[in-house]
């Protein structure tokens, strides 16, 4: 399924933008933003462009079908894994070149233009990043500092300095909460496992949980990048080295996992070494998709509601190296973010089936990594 461009008048239409956006950027800089167009729709697309240092801003334009550029954001550091806060007006960004640290970006609720507001000390390199469920704590993982940290946010929404930090195998890469703010796990790429922890949501404090381990076999299979469906019943886990994909039962009450099924994200007669990366379920939990780097390919997955399992519907080519994407609150537009094409693909989603289609594309800064989607108040 050949890529495509947005039509001549999009693409016109487009680059008639790109003169205030060209503005937009200047101000951001220095904390503010310039003169834009009237948006289209009230639907925000932000990618990170780790070697341009900056955050591409698009209005998703659904009646379109296509990504309008609205603003690009200087950061002054290799921006990488995005977080929003619970509220959605508030991103954070980490900076993955040293002095390392977190930005915190307002979201104009009328324009979705974003604001640099301030920053604050990562403890180290971080994959991922993310907040609990009250935005009041920032969880981190450090792929090459292998450990996980806490950083406290204020009632005013910005980060404050790191308060825990704590040892992990090799390699973390993903760290997220459950919907009870109860537990939060951890991802161990180069450990094969996932840790899991106690959350004291008044403290900001982890502990370790018993069992404290979940084994992912078999070994080096690298777990990447997992999710939990809307009933948080199941667990999804996506490894990066073998682009296997685990369905686990979740126990809520304690905390623990139990492997009930192991599926793939490579296309029929794959040849090469897997590199899995990004890991998304549909708004209405039928449809999971995964991200294959080597491939460059999304592969999509019907849900079973009942018990979880998933049967596989197939891949769809997209960007260069699909490092990251993320699917619309429609569910009816998946954009992915090629590493290596520097381009971001916008795929509608075919409602009857979960599919994404054929995209249309967008110019990014270079190394796009990170998606987030707002919908504006």
């Amino acid at each position: 399924m050949p890529l495509r461009s947005a039509p001549t008048t999009i693409r016109r239409r487009a680059a008639w933008c790109l003169a205030p956006i060209a503005g937009a950027a200047l101000f951001a800089s220095g904390g503010g933003s310039g003169p834009l167009a009237a948006p289209v729709t009230g639907t925000r697309v932000y990618v990170s462009n780790a070697d341009s240092q900056d955050l591409s801003v698009y209005t998703l334009d659904r009646a379109a079908g296509v990504l309008l550029p609205l603003q690009t954001v200087p950061l002054g550091g290799q921006a990488m894994p995005m977080a929003l806060s619970p509220d959605k007006r508030t991103l954070y960004v980490a900076l993955r070149s040293q002095p390392y640290r977190v930005v915190s970006l307002a979201i104009d609720p009328a324009t979705g233009t974003l604001t640099p507001r301030g920053e604050a000390p990562l403890a180290d390199s971080m994959a991922n990043i993310d907040t609990d469920v009250t935005g009041r704590w920032l969880f981190a993982a450090s792929y090459g500092g292998h450990k996980i940290t806490v950083n406290g946010i204020g009632a005013d929404g910005l980060p404050g300095p790191v308060v825990q930090t704590l040892p992990t195998a090799p390699n973390a890469h993903a760290i997220h909460a459950d919907a009870a703010n109860r537990y939060v796990f951890a991802t161990s790429l180069g450990g094969d496992n996932l840790s899991s922890w106690k959350f004291d949501a008044a403290t900001g404090r982890l502990t370790a949980n018993d069992p404290a381990l979940t084994t992912v076999a078999p070994e080096k299979s690298g777990p990447r990048h997992f999710v939990w469906d809307r009933s948080q019943r199941y667990l999804y886990l996506l490894d990066e080295l073998d682009a296997a994909l685990h369905t686990m039962e979740y126990d809520a009450t304690r905390g623990t996992l139990r492997a009930v099924q192991r599926s793939t994200a490579l296309p029929a007669g794959f040849t090469g070494k897997p590199w899995a990366a990004d890991l998304h379920l549909s708004p209405d939990g039928r449809t999971l998709y995964a991200s294959e780097r080597t491939s460059s390919t999304i592969s999509s997955f019907r849900v079973d509601a009942a018990d979880g399992r998933l049967t596989p519907l197939g891949q769809v080519p997209t960007e260069k190296t699909p490092r990251g994407f993320a699917v619309d609150s429609s569910g009816r537009f998946l954009v992915a973010a090629g590493q290596d094409s520097h381009s971001v693909s916008l795929h509608p989603i075919d409602p009857s089936t979960g599919v994404p289609g054929t995209p249309t594309r967008v110019a990014a800064g270079k190394n796009p990594n990170w998606v987030e989607i707002v919908d504006l108040p």
